[in-house]
């Protein structure tokens, strides 16, 4: 009974592969017919396509600044202002955003910025951190958090950005959001709108040369638990400071300084919020234009 039922088994086996094998011969008949039926132009269009596939770039694997810029356009087309202000702006009866800064007006619209500077700058402060492969941590623009739920583990991304059209122009802002794109926008967008007007100068004794390379006079500004000194310094000294606040010091158009900072300068919000607030106090006393 056994070998019976095996027999039965195998026979029904070769049935199948003979069915399946007959189908494949079917569609292989019908597309050498179609193949032959084409003209001759066609074929070569279909191997081609075949060889040569067409890359097609995502949204995902652009760099952030190009889908930062194709934002600011579109933005800018689609922009319908609501304040008093914006809509000077879109009128254009408002072209220097120098005027809006010197008379104290709050911006609460970014694109403001966006139209009164076109060459605005971004740079992101590395506030985040991940296990090297050697010890230590790997510092990154992203700083990832995460939250326990009934429904599991919930992330949100954090990045901070500072913005500055390296001629006098730099703010700060900090944004988060569940993806990391949208912490970036959200970080550039409020960082526009905490916009400053840096005073240049030559404060330094050893230089004197006029020129707008440094600040006029030594400042001081707190951030946490982070305090650091501005000081003047003179021609070819560059920018004595650490990575994260020289950022702050390239967009904002100035080349040389000396700096000294105490505290927990490690946290780098603490730190970039500390120089910034040392740049806003160089507005205590009124310099000569």
């Amino acid at each position: 009974m056994m070998t019976k039922k095996k027999e039965e088994k195998k026979e029904e086996i070769k049935e199948v592969k003979t069915e399946e094998k007959i189908l494949e011969k079917k569609e292989e008949i019908k597309t050498e017919e179609k193949v032959e039926g084409a003209k001759p132009e066609e074929k070569i269009e279909e191997e081609i396509v075949e060889e040569v596939p067409i890359p097609v770039l995502k949204e995902e694997e652009k760099p952030v600044k190009e889908i930062l810029e194709e934002k600011k356009e579109e933005e800018l087309t689609k922009w319908t202002p609501r304040t008093n202000l914006g809509k000077a702006v879109a009128k254009g009866e408002v072209t220097d955003i120098n005027k809006i800064l010197d008379e104290g007006i709050k911006i609460k619209e970014y694109q403001i910025v966006d139209k009164l500077v076109p060459g605005l700058e971004s740079e992101l402060t590395l506030i985040g951190g991940r296990p090297g492969k050697g010890g230590g941590i790997e510092r990154t623009a992203m700083r990832i958090s995460a939250k326990m739920h009934r429904s599991g583990r919930r992330y949100t991304s954090t990045a901070f950005a500072i913005v500055g059209n390296k001629d006098g122009l730099v703010g700060i802002g900090k944004g988060s959001g569940v993806e990391s794109r949208s912490a970036i926008e959200k970080a550039v967008e409020k960082a526009k709108l905490s916009i400053i007007k840096v005073p240049r100068g030559c404060g330094s004794w050893e230089c004197e040369c006029g020129q707008p390379h440094s600040i006029p006079f030594k400042t001081e500004g707190k951030g946490g638990s982070v305090r650091i000194r501005l000081l003047p310094a003179p021609k070819g000294i560059g920018l004595a400071m650490d990575n994260e606040s020289k950022k702050v010091m390239q967009l904002a158009g100035i080349k040389d300084i000396w700096a000294k900072s105490l505290g927990d300068t490690a946290v780098r919000i603490n730190l970039i919020r500390a120089t910034f607030d040392a740049l806003k106090n160089l507005h205590s006393y009124r310099t000569s234009k």
